[in-house]
């Protein structure tokens, strides 16, 4: 390991990309620390503290949304966005014909970002309006010039982390959003280490212990499972062309099982927000019974067994949808009869595309399992050993660890080619 950290600082561009990154990172943190005026940080943390799904808006904001700093929507509207065009690409066939060649994901590109800045706007304000409405005040004077310099300075900062978020991307050391993400998340852990030396005693020595192979045993799996795939084994038959003859070579289809990534943790996300948000806003409503439905809506997603029964259903429900949006077993098998592929023992075409559905509907199981144990493992630590992480465990940590891999194998990647270069 040494050896190759070495390697790679002895490579003059690797080494001034790797501190070009280091440095958006540093200043995504810093921007994530100039808060917005007029806001009660105090009561801003107690309220995200006692509240599980601000809790992970916080995560995937980089941590600003619990400072109320001025990137406090993080990248949040701009992966929204990307989704919403990714399933439009899935739907419409002009632009998944546009999403084929560089100029057309150019303007995919473009529409993204441009979608983000409304998406922006009106998921501040939401969460404006929510923190309006908590039970110790967070915002105290909202008239509207106050509202329109936030909702601006919080539109300007997403876009301005998406900017950053790109330049890191371009790079090639890794995904620029999702490292500002890991940077958000990583940024926590020394704070995490400092309040459990303050408030250690004996009586949790066992604790402490079980927590740490729980962490380990987590982040072996989350390897495992990022990492697994099933070979599917596929030969080409022999062509003749003119003199030469092509094809008669076997090789391998892989099949991840985890292809959906944590995207369906983000949809589960969304969805479960919804509910809540909503009942808010009943609860101020002038008849009752609007108002006994807001409170009787908010006091079933504060129940922790339903809450982490419904986040399990939906993050496994999204698991297999997003698989099937992103997977084409039909096209694949129409790509492998065309080139004259096929899987040994399947006939091509129809058989083979069934084949194919049928393999990946059960390693998906697998991934869907994985992915909503992991969703729901910060809630049932805290329920069975009153440990509240969020650093830790659970969706930080597969974002974490995925991030690191991927980082790793883009690295390595460029070291290879300079190894050819030399060679």
């Amino acid at each position: 390991m040494f050896e190759k950290i070495i390697q790679i600082w002895k490579v003059k561009e690797l080494r001034n990309k790797i501190l070009f990154v280091l440095s958006m990172l540093v200043l995504f943190r810093l921007a994530a620390h100039i808060p917005i005026p007029g806001v009660n940080l105090e009561n801003l943390r107690e309220f995200f503290g006692s509240n599980q799904i601000l809790g992970l808006l916080n995560i995937f904001s980089g941590g600003g949304m619990q400072n109320f700093s001025v990137v406090m929507m993080g990248v949040a509207p701009y992966i929204t966005s990307s989704i919403i065009f990714q399933l439009l690409t899935m739907i419409i066939p002009k632009l998944e014909e546009l999403n084929k060649d560089a100029v057309g994901r150019q303007k995919m590109n473009m529409w993204t970002r441009i979608c983000t800045v409304p998406l922006a706007i009106l998921q501040s304000y939401g969460m404006i309006t929510l923190l309006k409405q908590s039970p110790k005040p967070v915002i105290a004077d909202l008239t509207m010039i106050n509202l329109s310099a936030m909702l601006i300075t919080i539109t300007a900062g997403t876009i301005f982390l998406m900017w950053l978020g790109e330049l890191i991307t371009e790079k090639k050391i890794g995904n620029g959003i999702s490292l500002l993400i890991f940077a958000g998340i990583v940024s926590s852990v020394p704070g995490a280490i400092q309040q459990t030396l303050v408030n250690f005693n004996q009586e949790q020595v066992i604790t402490m212990l079980v927590f740490a192979v729980i962490a380990v045993v987590t982040i072996v799996g989350v390897v495992i499972i990022n990492e697994g795939q099933r070979n599917i084994p596929v030969s080409y038959a022999k062509r003749v062309r003119g003199m030469k003859m092509y094809g008669g070579m076997n090789t391998h289809l892989p099949l991840r099982v985890n292809q959906a990534g944590v995207i369906p943790i983000i949809f589960a996300i969304s969805i479960i927000l919804f509910p809540p948000m909503m009942s808010q806003f009943l609860t101020r409503a002038g008849n009752a019974t609007i108002a006994n439905i807001g409170h009787y809506i908010i006091n079933i997603f504060n129940n922790q067994l339903f809450y982490g029964v419904m986040y399990f259903l939906l993050v496994f429900g999204f698991t297999y949808f997003y698989t099937a949006v992103i997977f084409h077993p039909y096209q694949i098998a129409e790509n492998l009869q065309k080139n004259g592929g096929f899987v040994p023992g399947i006939r091509p075409g129809n058989h083979t595309a069934e084949y194919l559905q049928n393999t990946i509907s059960r390693i998906t199981l697998t991934g869907a399992l994985f992915l909503g144990t992991i969703a729901v493992m910060p809630i049932v630590l805290q329920n069975t050993m009153g440990l509240q992480s969020m650093v830790v465990g659970g969706t930080s940590l597969l974002i974490v660890v995925s991030v690191v891999i991927e980082m790793v194998k883009q690295i390595e990647s460029q070291l290879t080619m300079r190894d050819y270069e030399g060679f």
